[in-house]
């Protein structure tokens, strides 16, 4: 059972996240050979403050 582990920053819509969810699926079950209901797709949503982009937060960036 392939598992993808997708870290994102906060913010986006749950449209453009069941997007992004189906679109991964999508890609790995054409590239392995997989049923699409065996691959499972976790989000993990960090905010702003926590993701460091160049040693700067991306709070700070305006991201």
């Amino acid at each position: 059972m392939p598992i993808a582990n997708l870290q994102i920053i906060q913010g986006r819509t749950p449209q453009v996240k069941e997007s992004l969810i189906r679109a991964v699926t999508s890609a790995i079950a054409d590239t392995l050979n997989a049923k699409p209901e065996s691959i499972r797709v976790i989000l993990q949503e960090v905010p702003p403050e926590h993701w460091g982009i160049g040693g700067v937060s991306a709070k700070e960036l305006g991201r």
